[in-house]
């Protein structure tokens, strides 16, 4: 891929110029994911609660020797959630009622093909009925959004592909290949095509028996110096990295406190964990505080002991709504109140901070703040996999007691190769500055197209600096209408509804890339502009 740099920045906004400026003017300390940083040891935190893992050492906890750098240090000048933050319009109350009025629509019309269905074609409708005294194992009610509505626009929530026998080119705006690794020449596919020549594709055997290679092994030691932890484990799937891991940190008598807006895997493996589960609004930290305050007094219920343990389980970016979370008050917090912290970094690693470090290098916090760090390689890196971070006594716990890593297939050598060359060339140690030259260029990018969407009027969710831009559709009838004269022009975006979505916030997202150019990014907002007349859907009231 050929590096661009936007160009002819006089002719942009003053105010994007200024906000592009100052996300990379964020000061010169090291940063965590430089491949020169240390391993980090956390000390246990105490509180009244004794909040604290129990896990003790690995057999060969005697034997592992930390390395002997300097200890990571945060930077000298660090940002704060509100120099980023970008308020969410509302959403002018005819657009409101309209959307309304087009689902119940939609219901009515659901139902009355229901009961027309039952009386003249009951055999169709066999399965939703009581059968030889079986009850029926798809409830009626229940599927009834599926069957009505989701499946009248399933083309364009899970694109399906046809063979037509004629080939498309068309501009990627739903991929979430961030930094662009995605490719079939280069550095990263050069290397994979090496290591499947001399290693082969299986990895026929779990990691806990005789699937871990010396390419997982070399992998786990340079992501946990990529972010600044300790230790690091890799896992074959990024769901389930948060799915099994979740379990085998809190149980029975412990407190998960998750974000209203945490991925499925997150929630999934919460219910798994058999921990009591509280949630905070989306991003709050005013309410994150009260509900600490109120679990903290009043203890387990019935019981009112104190909690085993208190976990808080955050996303670095949150990919459906486009903003980052606020690490650097979620961290006073915690020295406050004596919690851990969960950050799933799925969308930020590599996408976020002056060098893809994600969220901490994002806010110049220092990783030690953070007691598990997640992240997936599906994004920035174009593979496919996740990590769990963090000290190396809980890692040596998870290899124990985490099932994906017990009974799941490892990473393919492949995708490891791909992973780590990527990675490497991200930190620089390629010998060359195209990963810095990535970040720069996904960062301009992600400011100047999401300004520029506000600039033509549509109402546009994320923080300033997301990758992620989310563009408000509202009414269902325009969710599949909005990607289909898209895709006639030539540009495929994922568009979404709910349940992923409030019901009256459809959105469009568009992932933003390092491999878009300007001209890429100017011949899409031409065409969104023109869709966007087409479908009335420039209705904010901030032009």
């Amino acid at each position: 891929m050929k590096p661009r740099v936007i160009r002819h920045v006089e002719a942009l906004d003053m105010e994007l110029y200024e906000r592009t400026i100052q996300l990379f003017d964020m000061g010169k300390g090291k940063r965590a994911h430089t491949i020169s940083i240390p391993s980090i040891h956390l000390t246990t935190p105490k509180s009244s609660g004794d909040h604290s893992f129990s896990v003790a050492p690995s057999v060969d906890a005697q034997t592992w020797t930390p390395p002997t750098n300097n200890r990571w240090a945060p930077p000298r000048k660090t940002k704060r959630y509100d120099d980023l933050e970008h308020k969410l319009e509302a959403a002018p109350l005819y657009v409101l009622v309209s959307t309304y009025m087009n689902y119940l629509v939609l219901i009515l019309f659901g139902h009355l093909r229901d009961i027309l269905g039952k009386f003249f074609k009951p055999q169709a409708y066999s399965h939703l009925r009581m059968n030889n005294g079986y009850a029926p194992l798809v409830s009626d009610f229940d599927s009834f959004y599926t069957r009505r509505l989701y499946v009248r626009i399933r083309g364009d929530f899970n694109r399906t592909f046809r063979l037509t026998g004629k080939v498309t080119e068309n501009l990627n705006f739903a991929s979430y290949n961030y930094l662009g690794f995605a490719q079939s020449q280069g550095q990263c596919a050069d290397a994979v095509e090496q290591v499947t020549r001399a290693s082969g594709l299986p990895s026929p055997s779990p990691r806990a028996q005789a699937g871990t290679t010396q390419a997982h092994l070399d992998l786990e030691r340079l992501v946990s110096r990529f972010v600044g932890k300790e230790d690091a484990m890799v896992v074959s799937m990024g769901f389930a990295t948060n799915s099994s891991t979740i379990p085998a940190l809190v149980s029975k008598g412990c407190l998960i406190i998750s974000d209203e807006m945490n991925h499925a895997s997150i929630v999934f493996g919460a219910r798994l964990s058999g921990a009591a589960v509280r949630v905070f609004k989306h991003n709050n930290m005013d309410d994150l505080r009260e509900l600490l305050r109120e679990v903290i007094s009043q203890g387990q219920p019935r019981t009112h002991r104190p909690w085993k343990k208190i976990l808080v389980i955050v996303e670095g970016l949150y990919s459906m709504e486009g903003t980052v979370v606020n690490l650097p008050e979620i961290v006073k917090m915690k020295k406050e109140f004596k919690f851990y912290l969960y950050v799933d970094e799925a969308h930020s690693i590599g996408a976020l901070g002056e060098n893809g470090g994600g969220v901490c290098d994002f806010y110049g916090v220092d990783p030690a703040h953070v007691d598990i760090m997640m992240g997936t390689f599906t994004k920035s890196f174009g593979a496919a996999g996740g990590y769990i971070a963090g000290d190396k006594a809980v890692i040596d716990h998870l290899r124990v007691n985490n099932h994906a890593y017990i009974y799941a297939e490892p990473m393919s050598v492949l995708v490891t190769q791909q992973v780590y060359t990527s990675m490497k060339i991200i930190c620089g140690e390629d010998g060359s500055d195209d990963g810095r030259r990535r970040i720069q260029r996904l960062a301009e990018n992600s400011l100047y197209f999401a300004c520029r969407l506000r600039e033509m009027g549509f109402i546009v969710y994320g923080d300033h600096g997301s990758p992620v831009v989310p563009l408000l559709l509202f009414n269902p009838a325009k969710i599949p209408a909005f990607s289909r004269e898209l895709l006639k022009r030539g540009i495929a975006v994922c568009v979404v509804g709910y349940p992923a979505t409030p019901i009256v916030t459809s959105r469009a997202r568009f992932c933003l890339s390092a491999s878009h150019t300007k001209e890429d990014l100017d011949n899409a907002l031409e065409a969104i502009s023109e869709v966007g007349d087409l479908l009335l859907l420039k209705v904010s009231e901030k032009k």
